[in-house]
């Protein structure tokens, strides 16, 4: 019993630790509420590891991931007729915080209620690799493929780690 409770606090110290990391990404980002992408970007910093290695699995270097973003909302500007260059120059503050209850992008609630779907298990950063992994849509998907990434493959990589956090 009293296990259960020492985890499910666990579980919540890391979900704070994610959705503050979003929130900061998305704020240096000048948008106001986190996407997928950027509980992505605060998954691979959470200390357990095990959403950085997701990515190491495949080859691929998480800290490629901040410029790839940035060149989905360039290309995705760029895609409706506008040059990113000149609207990068005139964001150049990031947002404030802001106070009161939580909010997340349409896609950020996504990657939460993925989280909380059919977990048995502590609560790692490679959760949330899985959760974006299986995302068809969005900054965060469009991403993924820009680094050459199969979802089916980074969902796999985040399985292992998960496995792997079980026995290890």
């Amino acid at each position: 019993m009293f296990k259960g409770i020492r985890q499910r606090l666990r579980d919540m110290g890391t979900i704070k630790a994610l959705c503050k990391g979003a929130e900061r990404h998305a704020l240096r980002d000048g948008q106001a509420e986190p996407g997928a992408e950027h509980f992505l970007l605060s998954a691979l910093e959470l200390p357990d590891g095990s959403a950085r290695r997701s990515f190491e699995r495949l080859k691929i270097d998480p800290a490629q991931l901040s410029a790839a973003i940035a060149r989905q909302h360039g290309e995705a500007l760029r895609g409706i007729g506008l040059d990113p260059e000149p609207l990068a120059a005139l964001d150049t503050a990031p947002q404030p915080a802001a106070h009161g209850l939580y909010c997340a992008s349409a896609s950020g609630q996504a990657v939460m209620q993925g989280l909380a779907a059919g977990r048995g298990q502590p609560l790692l950063s490679a959760h949330v690799v899985a959760v974006i992994a299986g995302m068809r849509h969005g900054v965060a998907a469009r991403t993924l493929r820009a680094l050459g990434l199969e979802p089916q493959a980074l969902a796999a990589s985040a399985a292992q780690e998960i496995q792997a956090s079980r026995f290890g």
